[in-house]
């Protein structure tokens, strides 16, 4: 396992000092509400834990790095699981190799009735078991209802954490049986040396860095993706000319995120701010502000439907004309 970021390995010692059952970690994306709750479990589940978390050495610590661990459980979407390296069940594998249906998008309930038979068994090891839920928000209301019951009343030795990065969209029932946690904002300084660290380059870093809205884990996916980061800088001026070129191998998903931070700070521009995500020099001449708050509605339903199995292209083609409109309308 890799080691903690600095604002990640405090916040584990800061939890683990204290009791309770349940915990609740949120705030936005790239903040490592996975990254900690990962360290929690690693630290109840360690035969030799210690004040700073997992010893990193056990069989049990080995058992989570490798995926298998008999007592804890997991619950995610399928497409989440695969995409941070943990197995489906046997069931769902095949039915997904089989082209039966695709991963799901949300936690399934009968993940959760699994999870549910899982803290009611006895512990594998001896040191507990624990369930990890991630993104939490991803529960629907009958997964949810699923959980409180549980949660509200652990059978023996099962503990929990959910990991939210948009806990506002949890049922209130679900927030008041957890200790809450807002994850904490590290500053600027220390994201940009953990970047490096990450292989990060020191041109390339700062940059990311703003494009993720100074959140340090949004800021390494950008860099894991196809996409440049120095097509960043060059984003906003390329939007306003109309070339959809700018957004060669992005999904559309994607392209709405970055046009609803470069419609934010043209707005933030207008009424006196400092935008956010872009440097003020690299920001184009942008329309009036009655354009720019259309525009930025449009955004908001595009981004409902952003997953959808459009032809992604003439998406990206639509997109970039309703932004060139917006940036060069006087209206």
């Amino acid at each position: 396992m890799s080691a903690l970021a600095p604002w990640i390995a405090e916040q584990s010692r800061q939890l683990l000092a204290q009791r309770g059952h349940a915990w609740l970690l949120q705030g936005p994306s790239g903040l490592g509400q996975y990254s900690l709750a990962l360290a929690l479990v690693r630290a109840w589940l360690c035969e030799n834990p210690g004040e700073e978390g997992a010893c990193g050495q056990c069989p049990s610590c080995h058992a989570i790095d490798v995926h298998t661990h008999a007592d804890l459980c997991v619950l995610m979407p399928e497409v989440t699981m695969l995409e941070l390296g943990w197995p489906l069940d046997e069931k769902a594998q095949a039915e997904v190799d089989e082209k039966k249906r695709k991963p799901s998008k949300e936690i399934r309930i009968e993940a959760m009735r699994d999870a549910i038979e899982f803290a009611q068994r006895t512990s594998a090891r001896g040191r507990g078991k624990a369930v990890l839920v991630f993104p939490a928000e991803r529960m629907n209301n009958v997964t949810a209802n699923a959980l409180l019951k549980t949660l509200e009343e652990p059978p023996g030795d099962v503990r929990f954490v959910l990991a939210s990065e948009a806990a506002h969209m949890l049922l209130p029932t679900i927030r008041s049986r957890c200790l809450g946690h807002t994850m904490h904002w590290p500053d600027e300084q220390a994201s940009l040396t953990w970047l490096q660290t990450q292989g990060i380059t020191d041109q390339d870093a700062p940059i990311l860095l703003r494009a993720a809205g100074g959140r340090p884990e949004d800021a390494l996916r950008f860099a894991d993706s196809t996409r440049e980061p120095k097509s960043w800088s060059a984003l906003p001026r390329a939007v306003a000319r109309g070339e959809v070129g700018v957004f060669k191998d992005w999904t559309p998903a994607q392209a709405i995120d970055a046009l609803h931070k470069l419609c934010h700070d043209l707005l933030a521009r207008q009424v006196g701010a400092v935008p956010r995500f872009f440097d003020a020099s690299e920001l184009p001449a942008a329309g009036s502000l009655a354009a720019l708050s259309a525009w930025a509605r449009e955004l908001a339903l595009a981004s409902r439907t952003a997953e959808h199995p459009f032809n992604s292209g003439l998406m990206l083609e639509d997109l970039v004309s309703r932004a060139q409109s917006a940036l060069n309308s006087k209206l």
